[in-house]
This record gives structure tokens, sequence and C-alpha cells, in this order.
């Protein structure tokens, strides 16, 4: 109703024809020409469906339905539904089809769906272009001597099984995920769609082995949103098989290699893997060509990639400018643009290098340290990013936007005028009011 009539009033203002208002609304321009008659006859109720809130003329009467409820309650009871519905039909003169009444029963819980057999399956093939689809998982392992199990996090192409990400975390989760992202489309852009399992840091899972919630989105979810990156929940280990061989790979492989170069420390395997195991890996036989040569990446904003692969929530500033967050206070710095942000709504940005931002609006208010200790400000130009460039180096310090206007900086003080003498007040130099009595003019 809201579309109609904003495109009714363009078309009344000239604005468009009413071919373009019929395209517009996906109907054709006579249909376009009818909508009008009917809304400048009736308004709005004359473009509501008639049909809406009216019983079909081939419902099957409410007596009927409570008698065939009645009858598979008692007579035939736990009867197959096709041999019950030919008893309706030949011995009770029902004349409604086998659909209709099954589903009758099933909403009267007499009878349950019956579970069909899955279908044949086969392998599914991969994706034509790099950057179709990406595979992120974590795999618990002991991969350095003398360290407990870690998880490895791997970001790779289904096109290709090229890696575009590793490094070890002591447990997967919403940072780790982050810092996967941000090493791998900083690098190459933004992938179609992400294919992940049901872990809880991913997707919101009502019932143990159900289907996702995408209506109640995680921070993973709301960033990938922000991004119009898809996001795909896989249902079982089988339908992850690529990226299950992968690790299957990794776990003979990496180990070996690390123990080999005499690793032990996390830092030094993180940065071991990025510029020597990768490398190596992706130019091995393990990397398959694509289908196709394109590429499906696209570019993207180095300062919009950083503030949206974070974890974001909304705060209220207290009555002394400090915003909670996780047992701390942050205080809010002077701003040239207002006196303070007192019961304001401002989010709070937590990145993946540990650092925190307080943004009002589209504008960073502040940056902190992950302990909220206040960092320097940051610099007045955006940072922008391309497929080429990484996003990652120094994330907490792009800021969100350039300055909206300028001029912001603080003004030395005014010297402040003399003070006029007050309208009523006695004159300068006079001891008492003066006279109000009006002056004869002069005969």
């Amino acid at each position: 109703m809201e579309k109609f009539t904003s495109v009714y009033d363009r078309w009344q203002s000239r604005e468009l024809t009413q071919a373009e208002a019929g395209e517009i609304l996906g109907r054709s321009e006579r249909q376009f020409r009818r909508y009008v008659d009917l809304y400048e006859a009736e308004g709005l109720d004359g473009l509501r469906d008639g049909r809406l809130g009216r019983v079909s003329e081939k419902a099957v009467p409410p007596d009927a339905v409570e008698r065939l409820l009645e009858l598979y309650r008692k007579p035939y009871h736990g009867w197959n539904m096709t041999h019950f519905h030919e008893h309706l039909v030949r011995d009770h003169g029902f004349t409604f089809s086998y659909s209709c009444m099954r589903s009758h029963l099933q909403a009267a819980d007499l009878v349950r769906p019956e579970r069909r057999p899955g279908g044949h399956r086969k392998k599914r093939e991969r994706k034509p272009c790099a950057g179709m689809m990406l595979h992120q998982d974590g795999s618990r392992e002991v991969w350095l001597a003398g360290q407990p199990a870690l998880d490895l996090i791997v970001t790779m192409d289904d096109a290709t099984s090229e890696i575009y990400s590793a490094f070890l975390v002591e447990e997967e989760g919403t940072m780790s995920t982050f810092q996967g992202l941000l090493e791998t489309c900083g690098s190459h852009g933004l992938p179609s769609s992400l294919y992940t399992d049901r872990g809880s840091h991913y997707f919101t899972t009502p019932e143990a082995g159900g289907k996702v919630d995408k209506t109640h989105p995680t921070q993973v979810g709301r960033a990938l949103k922000a991004l119009g990156v898809e996001h795909i929940p896989a249902y079982s280990p089988e339908a992850r098989g690529r990226s299950e061989r992968m690790f299957g790979t990794l776990q003979d492989r990496l180990i070996k290699e690390l123990a080999l170069a005499g690793i032990t420390e996390v830092a030094a395997a993180n940065a071991w893997i990025k510029t020597t195991y990768l490398p190596r890996h992706n130019r091995s036989s393990m990397v398959v060509a694509p289908a196709l040569p394109e590429s499906a990446f696209s570019a993207v904003e180095a300062s919009r990639l950083v503030e949206a692969l974070c974890i974001e929530e909304e705060r209220t500033v207290g009555r002394d400018n400090t915003i909670a967050w996780e047992g701390r206070r942050l205080q809010i710095p002077e701003s040239p643009m207002r006196r303070h942000y007192v019961d304001a709504h401002v989010k709070v940005h937590a990145y993946p290098d540990g650092t925190l931002a307080v943004l009002h609006g589209p504008r960073v208010i502040g940056r902190y340290t992950g302990k909220g200790v206040p960092l320097a400000e940051a610099p007045p130009t955006a940072a922008t990013g391309t497929p080429g460039k990484k996003a990652t180096a120094s994330p907490s310090m792009a800021p969100r936007s350039a300055p909206s206007r300028r001029g912001l900086e603080t003004l030395p003080p005014e010297p402040s005028p003399e003070p006029r003498p007050a309208l009523t007040g006695p004159r300068h130099g006079a001891k008492g009011l003066p006279s109000r009595k009006a002056k004869r003019c002069a005969a």
C-alpha cells in the first residue's frame, strides 16, 4: 500500500509516466490505471483483495470435518490414510480429496506426517569461479610439541581448495572468525557466500541438531549481512566434506612440518604458516584450477571491512560521560562537536586486535586499548581498501569516515563587549529617573 501511494504521488507530480509507474509496481500500464481509478474512488480500501477474510466456497463444512475426525478416532483408528479415504468415499459419501482429509487429520494430531526417504546422494561439484563460496572451519589438535591442543582456523576456496587464511588460536570463536575474514577479504575482496557449520558463534540454533534461526543473527551473521555475503549453514559433517578432507591433510602434514622447523610457540607458528607453509601449499597439486577464469570476489573499502568485521553492541552514555564495557568504564574524550554525550545512544566496536572504538552515528568519538585506556586521536582521512591491499594493518586506528565539515577546531574565546545600560535604569550621571511628562507644544 505504501509503495503504491509513493508511486501514485510521483505520477501525480509528473515524475513518472503510467508505464513507468506500472513497471515499478510490477504491473502493466492498464492495471496501474485500474488501481488509480479504485484508489481515487474508494481510497486504500479499494486496493485490498476482496477475497481476504472470506471463506472459500470449496471449503469443507465444519460439521463434515468433525464427522471425519470422529470416524477416524473410533472405528477406523490406526488405519492407513489411503485405505481410510477409500472407505470415506465408498461407505460414508465423502467427496473431498485425499490431501484435504490428510491435512485435517494431521492438524488434529491424529496422524503424523510420514517421513519420506531421502533422494539419491551424490558428490557436490565445485563452484565454477574462485570467490563464489568460501569454507571456514576450525580443527582442534595438538599442533605444536609441548603445547596443549589448539584450534587451527582455516578459510579456503571451494572452487580451487586454495587456503587464504590459516592460524592457531586457543579456542575458535567470533574473533577468530573475524580475523580469518579480515585476512581473506582484505587481500582478495568479498566472496559471494560463506559456508560454515552451525557453531554458536556462527548461527543461533534454538534446538540442538535443528535448523538455524536466521531472524536472530549472531555477531558473525550481522557482519556478513552488512557486507552482503550469504551465510550458508551445513547440517552434517558430510556436507562439509571438502573442508574435512583438507583438515585431514593438514593434520598429517602441518604437524610434521612445524616439528621439522623446530617451532613450538604459537606466534612463531602463525608467522611461519602465513609466510612459508601457505604459499607452498597453494602451489602444490592439492590446489586445482577453477572451471572458469573469472573471479567472483568483489572489491571492498578497507574502512568498511574493518568496521563490519568486529563485535558491535549498543550502549547509552552515563551521566559522567562514560560507557560501561565488560566491567570497565570508557571515558569519552572532549569533542569539538558537542559538550557531552550524556544519554546519547552509541555503539561500541571491539576489533580482532583487541582495541575498542565508540561511535555516535557514523563518526568515531573515541578509541581505546583493550583495557579501556584512550588512544591517540585517529587521523582525519578515511582509510580505503582495494582487493590487492590488506585491510588488517592497524584496524583500530582507521577512522570511520572523513570529517563531514571543516572548521571544527576550537576557536579562541572572543573578548566580551562592554555591558549595555539597562533600558529602565537611570541615565549615566543622573540622580533620578527621566520625567515621563509629555512636552507641551508651543501655541
